[in-house]
C-alpha cells in the first residue's frame, strides 16, 4: 500500500515537472533572445508567441505545450491500472491536471506561465484523441473564421463534451465511455471558460485583440552575439 501510493505521489510530481517545462519561455530566450512575459499579455503560451513573434516561433510551442500533456497522461500506464476503467481515466485525468497545473504555475520559470489551452488538448488528445482531434479541426476553423484565438478556445471546450458524451457515447458508439470520462469532459470545458473569463469580457465589450499571423515579429529582436 505505501509503495502504491509512493508510485502514485511520485507520477503526479512528474507530470507536474512536464507541464512545467515552460516551452514559451526557453524558445523565446534561446532563439530570439526575448522574455515573452515581458510582452503583449504577459503569458508564456503559443498565443502570446504568436503576437509578439509570429507563427514560426508560436508553432513549435504550441506543439510542444500538446506533447508535454499528452506525455504527463501516458504516465497512467506505469501505474498498472486495466485501461479503458474508471480508475485508468481518473488516474488520466489526474496526470493530466497536474501538468496543466504545472504549466500555468511552472517551477522552472518562477511560477509565471500561461493559460494551459495547448497543454490541455495533448492531455484530451491522449485520454480521447477522437474526440479531441475533431474538436482540434473546429478550432482550427474558428481561429480562421474569426481571427479570436480565445472566442475559438471556448467554443472549442463548449463542443469537447459534446462530441464525448452525446457523439461518441450515444450516436456513434465507437467504444463504450465511462462515467469519470463523461464527467472530465465538462469539466475541462468550465477549466477553459474560467481561465478565459478575462477573454469573454474583451470579447463582450468588443476589445479582444485579434491574431495576425505574421511572419515577423512585432518587437524588435535583439540579434545573437
Amino acid at each position: 500500500m505505501f509503495w502504491t501510493i509512493l508510485l502514485h505521489a511520485g507520477l503526479i510530481i512528474a507530470a507536474y515537472l512536464l507541464g512545467s517545462i515552460s516551452n514559451a519561455v526557453w524558445v523565446g530566450n534561446l532563439l530570439y533572445r526575448t522574455d515573452v512575459r515581458n510582452h503583449g499579455s504577459k503569458n508564456a503560451g503559443a498565443t502570446n508567441m504568436m503576437r509578439i513573434l509570429g507563427w514560426k516561433a508560436a508553432l513549435p510551442v504550441f506543439i510542444l505545450d500538446m506533447a508535454k500533456g499528452a506525455a504527463a497522461v501516458l504516465l497512467v500506464f506505469v501505474a498498472g491500472y486495466t485501461p479503458e476503467t474508471n480508475p485508468f481515466v481518473g488516474f488520466q485525468i489526474v496526470l493530466g491536471l497536474a501538468a496543466v497545473v504545472g504549466h500555468i504555475f511552472p517551477i522552472f520559470a518562477s511560477f509565471k506561465g500561461g493559460k494551459g489551452v495547448a497543454t490541455m488538448a495533448g492531455v484530451l488528445i491522449a485520454i480521447h484523441p477522437s474526440a479531441m482531434l475533431i474538436s482540434l479541426a473546429i478550432f482550427l476553423l474558428c481561429l480562421l473564421i474569426t481571427h479570436y484565438v480565445s472566442l475559438s478556445s471556448i467554443i472549442t471546450a463548449i463542443c469537447f463534451p459534446f462530441l464525448v458524451i452525446v457523439v461518441f457515447g450515444e450516436w456513434w458508439n465507437v467504444h463504450e465511455e465511462t462515467l469519470t470520462l463523461k464527467l472530465f469532459s465538462v469539466a475541462a470545458a468550465i477549466i477553459i471558460l474560467v481561465t478565459h473569463r478575462k477573454n469573454i469580457k474583451r470579447l463582450r465589450n468588443g476589445e479582444e485583440s485579434k491574431i495576425v499571423f505574421r511572419k515577423k515579429p512585432s518587437i524588435e529582436v535583439p540579434e545573437k552575439r
